[in-house]
């Protein structure tokens, strides 16, 4: 889920590797401009005092009909309360339901902070704002998936990697969309060094991690904390691009920069989209392409989503009750070709492409036309965003400490 650009948070208490602007707003909660500093290339390592190994996190994939969310287990506090969390890397800090919340979180797991030794509460209260959601419905205003916060600090575990002292929200309320959730919270896996990736390094760990996001139907989706497993990709961890006519494969893991000054967002440059193989002028542009697990869908802005549909079929339309949605008949959607492929540089320099295949197009029925089908891509003019349709087709290397994204075909 992608946090909008400039967020309305109660005052949060930062590590001494973060700033923070502030003012009021009108509810009385404070206006946080959050301005983590990220640690130079190379940071983790110059930390690193003893060895220790990567670990595996498994992952749940909540399912309806179409892949939705990766999510897996946390603990919070002393003694250690587990909760179940969506591993997002379209935001940046920790929030977990509360026991306070009640029925608007659902019936999920709650932390307790009573329960545990090591809470802290800061008592500040605060709004988190959504850009995307957790389903393949675009949002319909920008009140569909807020969250209501109190600030705190706590002890939290991943694996075996106990941090201390962890910057983290209680949700004591949140809005309707967020209660049909299998999962308890948010974990922000944002390309900074602050929260618990900065336990992580403290502990003499890189800032690294690695996903493999399956398709329900593989299943044995995973998160590797402070390393790679290279058992879940094609070919070994070095950089290998075999190019054809306009159409780059990667054999092996492809790495790109993130570009310099960027604090919360992963996100890489690209010069140009191709459907089918094919391209067209509008299609031609640079663009800031965010990466986002947290993410089902594939997000352009109006212009483009309607120049790729054009190229896929005319009978695609926008469906009006869903603003940003497009839809055709369900009885023709799986006989379009409809690949989409990103152009992206690596770091030696070289173009590769990252491709979602025509499987992933139909997502399903509307629920209110079940003869008309949901297409992949949803109109958003404030970015252009990759979601969880295609990173459940590669293994991705999220590598904070040198700022880079990798990225290699998955082994199913």
């Amino acid at each position: 889920m992608l946090l909008t650009a400039v967020t309305t948070f109660g005052l949060l208490a930062l590590s001494a590797s973060s700033s923070i602007d502030s003012e009021s707003s009108d509810d009385g909660s404070t206006k946080i401009i959050l301005a983590a500093r990220k640690g130079p290339k190379g940071y983790a390592s110059s930390l690193r005092r003893r060895k220790m190994s990567e670990i595996n996190v498994p992952l749940g994939d909540y399912y309806l009909g179409t892949d939705l969310q990766w999510f897996g287990n946390i603990s919070v506090g002393t003694p250690p309360q587990t909760v179940a969390v969506i591993y997002d890397t379209g935001s940046y800090t920790l929030e977990i339901d509360g026991v306070q919340c009640g029925a608007p979180c659902g019936s999920q797991p709650k932390f307790d902070p009573s329960l545990s030794a090591t809470f802290v509460d800061l008592n500040e209260n605060s709004t988190l704002v959504f850009e995307t959601g957790i389903g393949v419905d675009p949002l319909e205003s920008d009140t569909d998936f807020v969250m209501y916060l109190t600030s705190a600090r706590d002890t939290v575990t991943i694996g075996d990697i106990v941090t201390q002292n962890v910057s983290l929200y209680t949700i004591y309320n949140q809005t309707a969309a967020f209660t049909p959730d299998p999962f308890s919270g948010i974990q922000g896996m944002g390309p900074s060094i602050d929260g618990f990736w900065a336990g992580v390094v403290n502990k003499g760990l890189p800032a690294l991690f690695g996903m493999y996001l399956t398709p329900k139907a593989v299943g044995h989706a995973e998160l590797t904390i402070a390393g790679i497993d290279q058992s879940k990709f094609q070919g070994k961890s070095h950089l290998l691009v075999i190019e054809t006519n306009t159409d780059v494969h990667i054999g092996e893991l492809t790495y790109a920069n993130i570009p310099s000054g960027i604090d919360f967002l992963w996100e890489l440059a690209s010069p140009v989209l191709y459907v089918n193989g094919e391209t067209r002028s509008i299609l031609r542009q640079n663009r800031t392409i965010y990466f986002d697990s947290g993410t089902p869908n594939v997000y352009f802005d109006t212009n483009t989503t309607e120049a790729i549909y054009a190229m896929i079929s005319p009978e695609i339309q926008p469906y009006a009750p869903e603003p940003g949605a497009y839809g055709i008949a369900c009885s023709k959607i799986d006989q379009l070709p409809a690949e989409i492929s990103v152009t992206f540089t690596s770091i030696t320099g070289e173009p590769f492409n990252l491709t979602v295949p025509s499987s992933e197009f139909n997502v399903g029925p509307f629920e209110d036309e079940p003869t008309i089908c949901q297409t992949m891509i949803n109109a958003l003019d404030v970015l252009d965003l990759l979601g969880g349709s295609l990173l459940k087709h590669y293994y991705s290397v999220w590598d904070i400490d040198n700022q880079r994204l990798g990225f290699a075909p998955n082994v199913y």
